[in-house]
C-alpha cells in the first residue's frame, strides 16, 4: 500500500474532490469556452454585420462545410480533454494524446459529450501519467496506452453518460417548463451559487445541455450573483471591484463567504427573485451555447448566449421546441437587461441594507485582497 501511495505522489494523481470536481471541472469550460463559445460569438459577429470571411465556408471536411466558427465549434471535445489533461498537470506526451480522447469521447457522448469528456478524459489522463516516461520507448507507450484507454472508455461509457447528462438536463428544462415559478427559483438559486463556489457552473450547464426556460433562469441566477456582489461591495472595492466581479466572476468572494457566509444573503434572495421573474414574466430562454447558461454577465457571455439562441438556436434547444425570434421585440431586450443587470443591481442593495441593519454583515466584510 505504501508502495502504491509513494508512486502515485511521484506521478502526481491525487483522487479527491478538489482535483476532479474543481480543477478539472473548471479548467473544462475554459477549454469549451475557447472552442464552443468562441466559434458561436465569432459566428453572430459574421452574421450580424454581415462579414463574409466569417460567414463564407473555409473548409470542406468529410462532405461537411465549416466557416470559422465552425471550425472552433468543431474543436470543443479536445478542447476540454486538452484543458483539462493541463488541470491535472499531465507530462506533454499524454498532454497532447488528449486531443483524440477528447473528440472520441464527445462524438460517442452526443449531445451530452461535455460530461463524457470529463469522465473519459479523467480516467485517460491518469493512466497515462502513470505509464509516462516508465519504458524506454516512452514517445511510443504513452501515446498508444493515453489514446487506447481513451477510446476505449470512450467507447464503454460515453454513451451513457451522454445519454444521462440528457435526460437529467431534460428533466429538468421539462420541470422548469411545467412549473416555471418554482423552478425559476431552484435554478436560479443553484446554478447562481455554483458559480460562486470553487466549481464551474459554465461547465455544468454545458454537460446537462442547459438551454430553454431553464437556462433563462440559469442566467438570471449567475446574474444575480456577480452584479450583486459587483454592487453591494462598491463601498470597499470601488471600480476595479465592480469590473472583476461584475464581468469577471463572483467567486472572487469565495476567501469572504467562508469568512462571513452572510454576505452571500443578498445576492442570492436577489436570484431567488429575478430566476421566476425570468420564467414567467419575460418569459427569457437561453437557447444559444448551453455553456452560456452558466456565464451569467462573464464578458457579456450569457447575454450573447441569449442573443444568439434569439436568432439562431442550436440544435439541442431546436430538439426542445426553440425557434428563432423574428423578429426580436423590445420587450425581449427589456426583459434581458432587467434580469442581467438592473434587477440584481437593486434588489441586492435592497437585501444587502437589511443584513447590515440587522447587523450581520459590516463594512470591510467583502474586501477584495
Amino acid at each position: 500500500m505504501e508502495k502504491i501511495k509513494a508512486f502515485m505522489k511521484r506521478k502526481d494523481i491525487e483522487i479527491s474532490l478538489k482535483r476532479y470536481g474543481i480543477d478539472a471541472l473548471g479548467a473544462m469550460a475554459q477549454g469549451l469556452f475557447c472552442s464552443l463559445l468562441i466559434g458561436t460569438i465569432i459566428n453572430t459577429i459574421g452574421t450580424q454585420f454581415k462579414i463574409p470571411f466569417l460567414t463564407t465556408p473555409v473548409a470542406t471536411i468529410s462532405g461537411i462545410e465549416y466557416t470559422v466558427g465552425g471550425l472552433a465549434t468543431a474543436m470543443s471535445g479536445p478542447a476540454m480533454a486538452v484543458a483539462i489533461g493541463y488541470a491535472l498537470k499531465c507530462p506533454p506526451l499524454v498532454l497532447f494524446s488528449m486531443i483524440t480522447v477528447g473528440f472520441a469521447s464527445n462524438a460517442l457522448g452526443g449531445a451530452g459529450g461535455p460530461l463524457a469528456v470529463l469522465f473519459v478524459a479523467i480516467i485517460a489522463a491518469e493512466i497515462g501519467k502513470a505509464v509516462s516516461k516508465e519504458t524506454k520507448v516512452d514517445i511510443l507507450v504513452t501515446p498508444l496506452v493515453t489514446i487506447g484507454v481513451g477510446i476505449f472508455f470512450s467507447w464503454l461509457i460515453a454513451p451513457a453518460l451522454g445519454k444521462a447528462a440528457m435526460s437529467v438536463g431534460n428533466l429538468i428544462m421539462w420541470a422548469t417548463r411545467q412549473q416555471p415559478f418554482i423552478m425559476g427559483i431552484l435554478v436560479s438559486v443553484l446554478v447562481g451559487m455554483a458559480l460562486t463556489l470553487p466549481i464551474s457552473s459554465a461547465a455544468i450547464c454545458a454537460a446537462l445541455a442547459l438551454t430553454g426556460l431553464a437556462g433563462g433562469a440559469a442566467v438570471a441566477g449567475c446574474c444575480a450573483q456577480m452584479v450583486g456582489f459587483a454592487v453591494i461591495s462598491f463601498k470597499e472595492n470601488k471600480w476595479g471591484g465592480l469590473v472583476s466581479q461584475g464581468i469577471g466572476t463572483s467567486m472572487l468572494q469565495m476567501g469572504n463567504i467562508v469568512k462571513n457566509p452572510r454576505i452571500w444573503i443578498a445576492p442570492t434572495l436577489a436570484s431567488a427573485i429575478t430566476g421566476p421573474i425570468a420564467t414567467c414574466l419575460f418569459k427569457l430562454e437561453m437557447n444559444g451555447a448551453p455553456v452560456s447558461s452558466g456565464m451569467g454577465t462573464c464578458g457579456l457571455v450569457g447575454q450573447i448566449g441569449v442573443y444568439s439562441g434569439w436568432l439562431n438556436p442550436v440544435e439541442s434547444a431546436i430538439a426542445n421546441g426553440a425557434v428563432a425570434k423574428n423578429p426580436v421585440t423590445a420587450f425581449d431586450w427589456f426583459g434581458l437587461i432587467m434580469i442581467s443587470l438592473v434587477l440584481p443591481a437593486i434588489l441586492s442593495l435592497l437585501f444587502h441594507l437589511i443584513v447590515k441593519k440587522l447587523g450581520w454583515v459590516k463594512d470591510g466584510d467583502m474586501k477584495l485582497a
